[in-house]
């Protein structure tokens, strides 16, 4: 019905869009033509080596037509041409191949809009106000293309018929409707944060997004009925568009903030003061702060009591003086001096001055932490206490003081004060809630303070945040005179590629469209359709033209004026401030251009590769004349892209043509003969040794001395190799052993088959078996096995050759031929040597490398289907067409595909904000498991086509729970070890025992210093060491650094961190990003968030959080601890974001919530 009403509107709207915009073409082009001409199913009638003629009268060039499309003789097009008023000849603006109707719904008829059929679009909302929106960041809609109610949100999956306006030469919707949508009835609301909220812990919805019904307002446990559209929402699939509560529901509510505001007034003609802010205070200072009531009113009031709301975890708010505390008892044992904890960096503490690093020695009401004092050698140590924590019950501690009867009456005009102190325990902003009880009402008052330490001061901003400027491109100078740098000697000399590698240059007209700003569809219009076999390579290849032009433009901001090199014996040497940032992002082999201008017209360029990369020293190879002659005089530097693996995925886009849909876009699965016809033997285990899970319940062959990535166990070598029908590793779980024998019988083929290994549960184990059993059971077989990165690979054949039963010769590890030697570890040298020659590694059994290494087998002429198996693994953090250079190298008919990884986890890098919203960031296992042969079925994914691995070795079940339910649907089973994930179950500063997290909340300050973006926060860098001497300085057990992980989303916090762990002797424990971390796992993870603005309005969580956004990104961050998570971070920014806000719920509802005030919405809760 929406689409004839469109249609009909459409129809009677369309003259008036045509006479407009043809109005504004007329404007446009009078001053300088006579005369426009529209070209309607015109031909194409000559063609030379560079232009064309339309109906032998419109000259035109390849520029001019729209996407690069290769025009033929007798070829219909439409377009708009223009008579130049000074040769008096038909000149083409712009030429279109014209194509079939779109027809729609309502008849087929061709609904025409200036002179452009209308087309279909498939994509996202990117974003959107009151006056309209944009659809995959390019496609513009207006108010009224929006079905009738449709309200869109960012993250919206619409479809939309688009037209490309001849005087914008930009794409605009003429409608746009919820690609799709459901009803769903008597569903529960689960949370409510801010303006946000969860229906089912599976249905996002937003207030200001949401249809209600007039002065309902969702709470938590209504019960109500919902429209939901399929939309990205962190983690959600669907978001709410309209809600109404079902019948059994409760009516309107009245909203917490209107109460909260209710609470702060003042009544009964009482007037209180409102000055509650303590000020900034050191960390251990006391403060105190008197506040009066004075009666204006007529009547007497009576003030029963004084209470504090604990909105503070660690009590720094009381009543009474701050220095002869209420309540102390004579002879009571305090807290011992605490003086120079981190060699004079922290203020020392007297006695009086408790409770300093917040949880550290937080000592509440009925709570029995454990005394503390400094040691000889300057780190804290625990006494009076056992390991577990529990102090001797002689060692009394006085509670801070948390309600105050008054009983004490008010005349009219008469005042009374309340005295309130404040002791600085944790450090940032932090808020309480003052309640002042009278007879019949009660008034409130927000008590505020900010702690902070010396050790801020040390990471303040050197010098204000100002960005960088933009690079001005300088006039080129008519000559420039090239010199290149001479022939490396070459390290490779067994490495030859006879076969040329095509160049795949990025067509000018979309060049031309993104450096303008303009609007991609206009260049490609393919971008808008819908992935299918017919448009695959066209479309991803714009799509890496897109990343390749975003990789040039920030290479070329990061261009050096002026730069001053200095002369080694070998190279010269280049400082460049941020590599060690990835600003830019260097590798070795990549080109550099060093211009001297001679004179005006005049500019010597000398071409440099880069050859060694230390922090921020590159060292260039250089023509060798240039580098014994040049004297330290300026130069210019300007970067360059390389293209080579960009190469290589065009280069496998058009290898990868033979593939069918059974590969790329499967509908059925077609089963074959299975490859191997053996029979399994019964299962069998080591019953050497036994592991209890969470539920008590024994496992057997749990390794303790593994070193591994899922952490389960490691093969021993020197095995003899097992019968056929047995396992090499016998502590497989029942779910790896069924991948194994999948990938081994290889019913599917060509159909890709995917092992989906969420984080921990022995997915690279999996592989490892797997490939032995193709290697030893199917002597025909011959298997590569690629990664996206040079580390995963190397680990791949760490774990073969650890293994013990592959002969040396059997196994080749071809590496770039840029890849130093030293960066190869020492155990696989040996298979590096024999990937050196490329047409002899390909004849090994088993190859290893990275994905865009494998192009270099398209250069030797290796025929298709060479290799019988590829395994991908970590096939998620791979792009499409990075993904299809190995698999192009299969038989379309028999080879067997096997993608190993986690679509929850992180994807492909993908650094273009338009190939991004395109489909560039979606990698092949991901785009597999949308696809309806791929989805759950029942409840149960199809067994011959996916096995989803659900045991997980390493984390306590306290830190799987959260991340099981919200991103595996609450599958996975806790398999870890004990004694390692319990290790810290007991430890002193977990405010709930037994449940090993922390969140730790610190209301600091987010900054910027000189032009670097990225982000630091010194109040948690401060937080987060002061975490890492607890655990790593305490005197039982202490947590080895090298056990210790600290997560930050910006690298500039995570120099901060490194500067402050250096200065306490912890400069071991390891630092990074989110992307650092992953697959890998520490006994104690501590995140630090950074992000703290909390002024920032509007649902945009991209500007509030940044990286953080990102679910997959959190995902990967708290699955990383085995025995202790701490989260330090802003929890009133955080609770904005989904995953952020389950996590703080968690916490809270678990009594690990520590720091700050909690937010509203938290304390609502409880």
């Amino acid at each position: 019905m929406v689409t004839a009403v469109q249609c009909v509107l459409a129809k009677l709207l369309g003259p008036l869009w045509r006479k407009v915009e043809v109005d504004e073409e007329d404007c446009l082009y009078e001053a300088a033509m006579e005369e426009i001409r529209q070209l309607r199913c015109s031909v194409v009638t000559q063609l030379c080596q560079d232009y064309g003629m339309i109906d032998d009268a419109v000259y035109y060039t390849t520029k001019e037509v729209l996407g690069g499309v290769p025009l033929r003789v007798g070829d219909v097009v439409n377009g708009l041409a223009v008579r130049d008023s000074v040769q008096g000849g038909w000149r083409a603006l712009r030429v279109e191949k014209n194509s079939d109707a779109w027809e729609d719904g309502g008849g087929g008829a061709m609904l025409e809009a200036d002179s452009k059929q209308l087309r279909p679009l498939i994509g996202t909302v990117t974003s959107c106000d009151k006056d309209g929106g944009f659809i995959n960041q390019t496609t513009f809609f207006p108010p009224n293309a929006l079905c009738e109610g449709f309200k869109p949100m960012k993250g919206d999956w619409v479809q939309a018929q688009y037209f490309i306006s001849p005087t914008q030469w930009s794409s605009q919707a003429r409608s746009v409707s919820p690609l799709r949508y459901r009803r769903m009835d008597k569903v529960r609301v689960s949370s409510v944060f801010g303006s946000s909220g969860v229906v089912e812990d599976s249905v996002f919805f937003s207030l200001d997004n949401l249809l209600l019904p007039t002065g309902y307002h969702p709470s938590p446990g209504d019960l109500v009925s919902l429209v939901v559209l399929e939309s990205n929402q962190s983690f959600y699939c669907w978001r709410a568009l309209c809600m109404a509560p079902s019948e059994h529901s409760k009516g309107t509510r009245t909203m917490p903030e209107a109460n909260f505001r209710s609470l702060l007034e003042d009544k009964g003609g009482l007037v209180i003061e409102d000055k509650t802010y303590f000020g900034t205070l050191m960390l251990g200072d006391n403060q105190e702060m008197v506040l009066w009531i004075q009666n204006r009113g007529s009547e007497t009031h009576k003030l029963t009591c004084c209470e504090l709301s604990d909105w503070d975890s660690e009590n720094q708010f009381s009543f009474g003086s701050a220095t002869d505390p209420p309540g102390q008892r004579k002879g009571a044992l305090q807290q011992p001096v605490l003086t120079q904890v981190l060699g004079g960096g922290i203020l020392g503490l007297t006695s009086k001055r408790a409770h300093m690093f917040g949880p550290s020695l937080c000592l509440r009401s009925g709570s029995t932490w454990p005394m503390s004092q400094l040691n000889a050698d300057g780190m804290t140590s625990e006494i009076d206490g056992d390991e577990n924590g529990e102090g001797h019950q002689d060692t009394v501690l006085t509670p801070s003081v948390r309600t105050e009867k008054r009983d004490a009456e008010i005349a009219p005009g008469e005042k009374l004060n309340v005295r309130v102190s404040c002791r600085a325990k944790t450090i940032g902003r932090c808020a309480e809630l003052l309640l002042l009880r009278f007879s019949s009402f009660t008034i409130g008052r927000l008590l505020e303070v900010t702690v902070v330490s010396k050790e801020e001061s040390l990471l303040q901003p050197y010098a204000p945040y100002c960005p960088a400027a933009v690079p001005v491109n300088l006039p080129r100078a008519s000559q420039v005179v090239t010199l290149m740098a001479s022939h490396p000697p070459q390290r490779l000399i067994k490495r030859h590629l006879p076969n040329f590698l095509g160049n795949y240059p990025v067509p000018q007209a979309l060049r031309d469209c993104v450096e303008a700003n303009g609007d991609v569809l206009v260049a490609k219009p393919c971008l808008g359709e819908t992935l299918s076999m017919a448009n695959f390579a066209p479309r991803f290849s714009s799509l890496l033209w897109l990343e390749e032009l975003k990789a040039e433009q920030e290479l070329r901001e990061f261009s050096i004026s002026g730069a001053l090199l200095r002369r080694g014996a070998v190279y010269l040497h280049l400082e460049v401030l941020g590599l060690a940032e990835g600003r830019p992002s260097l590798f070795i082999g990549d080109r550099v251009a060093l211009k001297k201008p001679v004179s005006r017209d005049l500019v010597m360029e000398y071409i440099g590769y880069v050859t060694e990369i230390h922090e921020e020293d590159v060292s260039l190879r250089v023509n060798s004349e240039f580098q014994q002659g040049y004297l330290g005089e300026p130069l210019d530097v300007e970067f360059s892209f390389n293209r080579l693996t960009m190469r290589r995925c065009h280069l496998a886009l058009d290898q990868t043509r033979h593939f069918g849909d059974n590969v790329l876009f499967p509908t059925a699965l077609v089963l074959q003969a299975p490859v191997w016809t053996g029979e399994w033997g019964p299962e069998e285990s080591d019953k050497k040794e036994e592991t209890p899970t969470a539920d008590g319940v024994k496992l057997s062959g749990i390794s303790v001395d593994m070193v591994s990535k899922a952490t389960q166990t490691k093969l021993d070598s020197g095995r003899p190799i097992p019968s056929p029908g047995q396992f090499f590793n016998r502590q497989l779980n029942p779910s790896q052993r069924e991948a194994v024998k999948r990938v081994l019988a290889g019913e599917c083929r060509p159909t890709p088959y995917i092992l989906f290994g969420p984080p921990g549960t022995g997915k690279t184990i999996t592989l490892i078996e797997s490939i032995l059993q193709v290697y030893h059971r199917l002597p025909c077989s011959r298997v590569l096995v690629c990664t996206p990165s040079n580390s995963a690979a190397d680990l791949i054949c760490v774990r073969l050759h650890d293994s013990g039963f592959l002969k040396t010769a059997s196994l080749a590890r071809v590496n770039a031929s840029c890849r130093q030697e030293e960066a190869i570890i020492e155990v696989l040298r040996q298979y590096s040597r024999a990937g050196e020659d490329i047409k002899h590694a390909s004849f090994h059994r088993i190859v290893v490398s990275t994905c865009s290494s494998a192009g270099m087998f398209y250069q030797i002429g290796l025929r298709v289907g060479h290799f019988t198996h590829v395994f991908l693994d970590e096939a998620g953090q791979a792009t499409e067409p990075e993904a299809l250079i190995p698999l192009g190298l299969l038989s379309e008919q028999d080879g067997q595909i096997v993608l190993a990884g986690d679509p929850r986890q992180l994807g492909p890098v993908v650094k273009s904000k338009l190939a991004q919203a395109f489909g560039l960031g979606v990698s092949l296992l991901e785009r597999l498991m949308a696809n309806p042969l791929y989805s759950k079925n029942g409840g149960e994914y199809n067994p011959l086509l996916v096995t989803k691995l659900v045991y997980n070795y390493r984390s306590h079940e306290a830190l799987l729970s959260l991340p099981s339910r919200l991103f595996y649907g609450g599958e996975l089973c806790v398999r870890a070890q004990r004694a390692i994930v319990d290790s810290l179950c007991h430890w002193s500063r977990l405010p709930t025992k037994g449940f090993p997290l922390i969140f730790h909340g610190v209301r600091g300050t987010e900054m910027r210093e000189g032009n670097n973006p990225s982000w630091f926060n010194p109040a948690e860098a401060v937080q987060v060491m002061l975490y890492c001497c607890q655990l790593a300085k305490k005197l039982y057990h202490p947590v080895a650094p090298s056990d210790i992980g600290i997560i930050a989303p910006y690298r500039k916090q995570s120099e901060k961190i490194r500067v402050l762990l250096h200065r306490v002797g912890l400069s071991d424990i390891k630092v990074g990003s989110v992307e650092e971390f992953q697959g890998r796992e520490f006994l104690v993870i501590i995140l630090s968030t950074v992000r703290a603005n909390e002024s920032v309005q509007g649902d945009d969580l991209q500007s509030t959080l940044g990286f953080l956004s990102n679910p997959k990104r959190f995902n990967v961050a708290v699955t990383r601890p085995k025995a202790l998570l701490i989260v330090v971070g802003n929890p009133h920014v955080l609770v904005k974001d989904p995953c952020f806000h389950a996590l703080l719920q968690y916490s809270f509802e678990n009594g690990a919530f520590l720091g700050c005030d909690p937010p509203a919405c938290l304390k609502a809760s409880q």
